[in-house]
């Protein structure tokens, strides 16, 4: 069976999957939209990780001098392949780990500190089961209360719980007693400093090259867009002076005018939610101006306001809607459940996610683990001792073979986008809160503007898969396969 599966995988299949592909999760026919919407950060800016390390060591210096930290944990440096986003952290038991759609943990990726927990003692720790219960999970947004596990949703996150782990680590490796929800806490504040003191924007502002990568796609999809009469809005918690230096970086000095409306400090998801703050204009220099916002005009800059004074200003309703960022609940979650928007997610990780995907290593690893799970499922039915010898000893090789599969994305936590079988609860969130998802918005440039992007129908589990697309692992997934091969 193992040699016939692996002469069964087509020719070419190592390399099918192309990393500038946008994948559909509805229907969305571009002909359609008139309007297209960015958030800024990690939206039309992409960063460098070399801003992942600047965080987490300013914000270890915070935890150090303000919060009175040992200075031991300033040993620690950063790991820039720790975390993966998408991970739950629970708060009174100092645990990062991956929960699936289904709200179970996934054995093999719970963590205390940089150590994993055996998943004996997970399974004691919660109960005698891996489920974490709804009301336990984190709320709508992601946020948590001391009793509640929090979602780390943003990419801007992995400095966070790198840092948690190492803090964590820090004070089981030293026998020092502590509490886990303070330490929660003051990581947390730590991080938020970070933001707050504008620490972030100075960096990326002095040195814009070094952080800043792909702006001159940033730039040719803009401009392809304003070409072809699409009109284009900002809406992002950024200042302005931030946006306005990496604009002209990236854009020119004349990007204003690309943009009908432009929103700055919007404080998201506050802004699609609610209808409390008022629009404020702003001046060249970036002051606030006093007169009252009537109309919402091109080549001015506003700042906060909300969704339903801008629906009320624009007119801009519904699927002629399609708006882009990166946090599936502060960008993306309201204005497809309540607005009826198009939306779109960036999801930077795609890129290396695929680039594993198309390994032979994976191709092989994945295709065996498919066929051994339907012998195991027709070897259950045999009870002879000798059948129960070779069914634990292929139950053994599954395991073997899940281990490998998730430890070719990351060693600790595996893929943002499956556990061993299911989807994540970050890739259930992605399904649910975004029409499209792709690697950047540059992803834009290989398709028409009149494309429709149409869902794969992949099988439910009572259908079979007679479908073409479906019949060989990977297949048929990339549209344009031909046409694409010089894309990045």
């Amino acid at each position: 069976m193992k040699r016939l599966v692996h002469d069964l995988i087509p020719p070419g299949v190592c390399n099918l999957l192309n990393p500038s592909t946008i994948y559909a999760n509805n229907e969305v026919n571009l002909d359609e939209v008139d309007i297209y919407g960015f958030d800024y950060d990690y939206t039309l800016a992409l960063y460098s990780s070399a801003l992942d390390a600047m965080i987490y060591n300013k914000a270890r210096e915070f935890l150090i001098q303000h919060y009175k930290y040992p200075q031991g944990i300033s040993r620690y440096d950063y790991i820039p392949n720790f975390a993966a986003r998408g991970l739950h952290y629970d708060i009174q038991k100092g645990l990062l780990m991956k929960i699936d759609a289904f709200h179970y943990i996934q054995p093999g990726t719970v963590y205390r500190g940089l150590r994993p927990v055996p998943d004996e003692e997970v399974l004691q720790l919660y109960g005698g089961t891996h489920h974490v219960p709804l009301h336990q999970v984190s709320g709508f947004y992601g946020k948590a209360s001391h009793l509640t596990p929090h979602q780390f949703m943003d990419v801007f996150s992995l400095p966070e719980m790198t840092l948690l782990a190492v803090a964590n680590d820090f004070f089981i490796s030293n026998d020092i007693e502590y509490d886990p929800v303070h330490l929660y806490k003051d990581v947390s504040d730590a991080v938020g400093m970070v933001h707050i003191k504008g620490y972030m924007y100075k960096w990326i502002m002095q040195d814009l090259e070094k952080y800043i990568i792909r702006g001159d796609e940033t730039y040719a999809v803009l401009h392809r867009l304003v070409s072809n009469g699409k009109k284009l809005f900002l809406i992002t918690n950024s200042p302005f002076s931030f946006v306005d230096k990496g604009m002209k970086y990236m854009v020119g000095k004349d990007w204003r005018e690309f943009f009908d409306v432009i929103i700055v400090q919007a404080d998201k998801p506050h802004f699609f939610n609610d209808c409390v703050k008022p629009f404020r204009r702003l001046d060249s220099n970036g002051d606030l101006q006093w007169d009252k916002i009537n109309s919402l005009d091109k080549g001015q800059i506003y700042k906060q306001g909300n969704l339903f004074d801008f629906l009320r200003l624009t007119g801009w309703r519904g699927s002629k809607v399609l708006y882009f960022g990166d946090h599936l609940y502060s960008d993306l979650a309201d204005l497809m459940l309540r607005h009826g928007w198009r939306t779109g997610a960036i999801v930077p990780e795609l890129e290396m996610e695929t680039k594993v995907v198309n390994t032979e290593q994976y191709a092989q690893s994945l295709t065996w683990l498919q066929a051994l799970t339907g012998l195991l499922e027709r070897m259950q039915m045999h009870r002879d001792p000798e059948s129960q010898k070779v069914l634990q000893d292929w139950l053994k090789e599954r395991e073997e073979l899940r281990a490998v599969t998730k430890n070719l994305f990351n060693p600790q936590f595996g893929s943002i986008f499956r556990t061993c079988h299911n989807p994540t609860y970050f890739s259930r969130r992605l399904c649910r809160f975004s029409d499209l998802y792709m690697a950047s918005i540059s992803c834009l440039l290989n398709y028409d503007l009149s494309y429709t992007f149409y869902p794969r129908r992949t099988p439910l589990q009572h259908e079979a898969p007679l479908w073409m697309d479906q019949l060989c692992t990977g297949c048929m997934k990339t549209p344009f396969l031909e046409e694409m091969t010089h894309i990045r």
